[in-house]
């Protein structure tokens, strides 16, 4: 697992609202990103993450850093920036975006929601502060930043529509990648259709004062288990999503990590935005000519032995092609399951390649993602 983004010394780590309600679940704290974060609790990783594919699971993602983007024309500002399409996102619509660099690599990923008037951006607790000063120095003046102190919660799995019904029933006609304002418990929440699960959900922001009471009210409802950062990882991993710092980085291109999808149309060679983002002169030509030497595959492994990040792939004639960035046993396929990069002639799917584990070399095929199908709630 994934879960200590930084050595940190616990006294300088960060809470979230919800620190005290989850000391008082029986979590289990460690430092993540420089915040003190459950990895898991009295139910154990394995049952959080059978919990959460089978009923609902609530996951504090307060740690998040959660952003406001304002002034004149916010999306085409921000295309400066990312070679998603946001000019063409319709308003209450969410996106998927890169940080690209100039070298083409990735400098992060992030959510972007426009709202209207403005811009919600999401991006990763390890990088907000990187990203805010990426912002505020590639937006010009008339572009302003705001952080915000709010409280960010995920309610996901297949029962996450069914306690939404009874918190807020307006919300559940939203569907996946929308986003929408709704009244609720006396407070206004932020809510859209979409996680890091693979599963149908929610991600709920929340103001800072009332992110405990909401939190508590989804605690109690039958459905509803609190799950930790251990079962986050192996969710996000059986659903082919990427984590930051692992499986995509400033070194590795959008075509490198098979997001190709994260670069619109509009913002290709020969589209009515061609470039005009960091790195274009390198993730343009490598989309438009398919020429790249490595690429992110999934793997799928026999046996149970899981295959760890940093593991070593060999192919049959025992020729390092590549190297594992996320592996665990993935639960609900109930077999091993990697992310990895590999040389490009050893991509195709189907094909074997050896995982040296503590000296043994063990077979693992090359699959499509998502390792489990998605459930995303499309109306």
């Amino acid at each position: 697992m994934h879960l200590c983004e930084e050595a940190t010394m616990d006294d300088d780590l960060h809470q979230t609202p919800l620190h005290d309600l989850h000391l008082s679940l029986g979590a289990k704290m460690v430092p993540f990103a420089g915040y003190s974060m459950p990895v898991q609790y009295a139910l154990g990783v394995k049952k959080e993450h059978e919990h959460t594919r089978n009923a609902c699971g609530l996951f504090d993602v307060s740690h998040m850093g959660q952003l406001l983007i304002s002034g004149p024309t916010p999306a085409q500002a921000i295309e400066t920036l990312v070679p998603a399409d946001i000019v063409d996102l319709p308003a209450g619509m969410q996106r998927y975006a890169l940080f690209t660099g100039n070298e083409g690599g990735i400098l992060d990923d992030l959510m972007i929601v426009n709202r209207g008037d403005d811009l919600y951006v999401v991006v990763n607790a390890a990088c907000k502060d990187q990203d805010v000063t990426h912002l505020r120095t590639g937006l010009d003046a008339a572009h302003q930043v705001e952080v915000l102190d709010r409280s960010l919660l995920a309610l996901q799995g297949p029962q996450a529509k069914d306690v939404m019904a009874r918190l807020c029933p307006a919300a559940c006609d939203l569907v996946f990648m929308r986003h929408g304002q709704f009244d609720a418990l006396g407070t206004t929440l932020w809510i859209s259709r979409s996680g890091y699960t693979g599963e149908d959900g929610f991600e709920i922001s929340v103001s800072r004062d009332a992110a405990e009471t909401l939190a508590r009210w989804l605690v109690e409802q039958p459905e509803v288990e609190p799950i930790g950062l251990g079962a986050r990882d192996s969710l996000r991993l059986e659903a082919g999503l990427c984590l930051y710092g692992h499986d995509l980085d400033a070194h590795t291109t959008p075509a490198e990590a098979s997001l190709i999808w994260a670069v619109g149309k509009a913002r290709r060679i020969g589209g009515e935005r061609e470039g005009g983002f960091p790195g274009a002169d390198v993730i343009l030509p490598q989309i438009d000519t398919k020429r790249i030497v490595r690429k992110r595959v999934g793997l799928v492994g026999e046996g149970r032995a899981p295959v760890r990040e940093g593991t070593r792939l060999y192919d049959d004639a025992d020729r390092h092609v590549g190297q594992v960035t996320s592996g665990s046993f993935g639960p609900t396929l109930g077999k091993p399951v990697a992310m990895a990069y590999v040389d490009v002639e050893w991509a195709g799917v189907e094909t074997t390649l050896y995982a040296d584990v503590r000296g043994k070399r063990l077979p693992m095929r090359v699959t499509r993602m998502p390792f489990v199908p998605a459930n995303y709630y499309r109306g």
